[in-house]
């Protein structure tokens, strides 16, 4: 089969034909021949079947015609894996119960054992890696999106736990940043080596953040899990992805110098100001709000055909949502933004290859 490498070019800012797509949470509730498969199985234990979890991660390929894979698991994961005891509970979320409150707490979880604990997971990239044309891009959730639920118990709209714990125990605070971030690093290394050949860090949370807060309490972390993973000769060739999550913009600037290659974005801010706020030296990802698609169809190509001219101004980006898909998404209208973003797409990278 033909080897398709459009987001990697993407990635690295090279040439590409065409921009290239992939849907966060591409794998999900919008698709009806996966709900029928949630009637039987929960989201944890798909994760734990990788033949299942491995045609999850097909479906979009083959449905939506997208230029990259997504693994099918859960952010929440890994963190079994350091003594962290959870459920993931319909219409709520992740729901912890030892949650993270003191020192002590801190000091009980143990270095994550990826081979010996999550081998089901790192089957499934096995098995995508042999049925993929397009890239596998894998997953881990960072460390303050990860801590919010830990020390908050389950989702929440404020985080007042969280950042009580950020401002009132900044060393409990550091000692589990360190520990979440080793956590990740095993993980995402682990993910490589068995055939992933992608990764993105996704923060989803830490845009409740200033950036004076981020800089001081979350940054340090970010820029260890980068610098750590860049630093490995076999992770070399590998794209690595941080998506800030929602309502990060402000929080851009302060990303300069990190040893990512490409930076999501959400829709609060367009791809011209992304990269501006960026510097140079990143390829951007985003960022169609994702409830557009409720929209007519002309609207949403109104909005894709901005979003697609922005990007193809420079070299080096992907199209993608600024956030993931929602459950009442329609199947149909993501196949043909698809179809439309190829299309488009060809034809303004063309017009700007023409003009020089």
């Amino acid at each position: 089969m033909t080897y398709n490498d459009r987001f990697i070019r993407a990635c690295y800012g090279r040439e590409v034909d065409r921009l290239p797509v992939w849907y966060m949470r591409q794998a999900g509730r919008y698709d009806p021949e996966y709900r029928k498969i949630k009637e039987n199985y929960s989201l944890l234990e798909i994760c734990r079947q990788p033949e299942l979890a491995a045609e999850v991660t097909l479906m979009p390929v083959r449905k939506l015609g997208v230029d990259a894979a997504i693994l099918y698991s859960d952010i929440m994961n890994p963190v079994a894996s350091i003594g962290i005891d959870f459920d993931i509970v319909k219409d709520i979320g992740p729901v912890i119960d030892n949650p993270i409150r003191s020192a002590a707490d801190v000091e009980r979880l143990r270095p994550i054992d990826v081979e010996g604990d999550l081998g089901h997971v790192l089957e499934t990239i096995r098995i995508l890696d042999r049925e993929l044309d397009v890239p596998l891009i894998t997953f881990a959730g960072a460390p303050f999106t990860i801590a919010s639920y830990l020390i908050e118990g389950r989702p929440s709209k404020n985080y007042i736990r969280t950042k009580t714990m950020m401002y009132s125990e900044p060393k409990i605070w550091f000692a589990l940043m360190d520990k979440l971030g080793d956590m990740v690093i095993a993980y995402l290394r682990a993910h490589v080596l068995n055939g992933g050949k992608a990764f993105q860090l996704f923060d989803s949370w830490v845009g409740a953040l200033s950036p004076e807060d981020f800089s001081r309490y979350v940054l340090p972390t970010i820029r260890r899990i980068f610098d750590e993973l860049s630093a490995m000769p076999e992770l070399a060739d590998v794209p690595k992805i941080y998506f800030p999550g929602v309502s990060s913009g402000e929080l851009l600037p302060t990303l300069r110098g990190l040893k990512a290659d490409v930076i999501g974005l959400d829709w609060r801010v367009s791809i011209a100001e992304g990269r501006r706020r960026l510097g140079a030296g990143y390829a951007v990802q985003g960022n169609l709000d994702p409830f557009v698609l409720t929209a007519p169809q002309e609207l949403i190509h109104q909005r894709a055909a901005k979003i697609i001219d922005e990007g193809a101004a420079e070299p080096g980006f992907i199209f993608n949502l600024g956030h993931g898909l929602f459950p009442e998404a329609s199947l149909e209208k993501l196949r043909e933004l698809t179809g439309y973003v190829h299309e488009y797409s060809e034809q303004a990278l063309a017009g700007v290859k023409a003009r020089g």
